[in-house]
């Protein structure tokens, strides 16, 4: 599987909405390898979203088209500054219900200084491990690059109930899982709150 996350700032969150919907109507089903995406807009206007592809060559192919290339000239002026771009083939979906229905999602990026430690960390707390405790959450997708950044996107039933799980208190073998994950963490993880987030996948 291939993950492509770009991110940038707007200040018309509403046309940006309107420019992914679009794509979701129009190029969607012409799409090549499409698997899925999550896109939205946070409270300050930062802008993320995170596509994924059977492949990286899908993913490439589908950027050639060029219905593709003309529309993200048109998505581009939506932007203010610059996008950024993260591609990685090392990407990990894990489900225990529709994600396409979550009513709140949370992004969350950063950087490790052991990325294998990490990713070993990481298989011990799967959403079904966790779905008893915290059965908000109705799955996770988790992206990890070469240089040990990382991004882990979260969907979530609404925000309400992701707060509540929030508040409850972990059992000792998770505790223990997120106190080895801090120490090998370079800095505090950025969170991204996607309250109205744009979920589509193949019908």
């Amino acid at each position: 599987m291939f993950a492509q996350v770009f991110q940038g700032r707007t200040s018309d969150a509403e046309a940006f909405r309107a420019g992914i919907d679009r794509w979701n109507r129009e190029l969607a089903p012409g799409s090549i390898g499409w698997l899925g995406s999550t896109e939205w807009v946070t409270d300050d206007g930062r802008v993320i979203a995170v596509v994924r592809f059977e492949s990286a060559e899908a993913a490439d192919r589908n950027s050639h088209r060029p219905e593709q290339t003309a529309w993200w000239e048109e998505m581009q002026q939506m932007f203010d500054g610059d996008v950024t771009f993260h591609d990685s083939e090392d990407v990990t979906v894990d489900l225990t219900g529709d994600p396409d229905r979550a009513g709140f999602v949370q992004v969350m990026q950063g950087r490790v200084t052991d990325p294998a430690r990490a990713k070993q960390l990481m298989d011990q707390m799967s959403s079904s491990d966790m779905s008893g405790l915290r059965p908000e959450i109705l799955g996770s997708v988790s992206i990890g690059e070469d240089d040990g950044e990382w991004t882990q996107v979260l969907y979530f039933t609404s925000e309400q109930e992701a707060r509540e799980g929030e508040r409850k208190e972990m059992p000792p073998e998770v505790q223990s899982v997120m106190e080895e994950m801090m120490k090998i963490s370079a800095g505090a993880p950025d969170f991204f709150d996607l309250r109205r987030p744009i979920l589509a996948s193949p019908s």
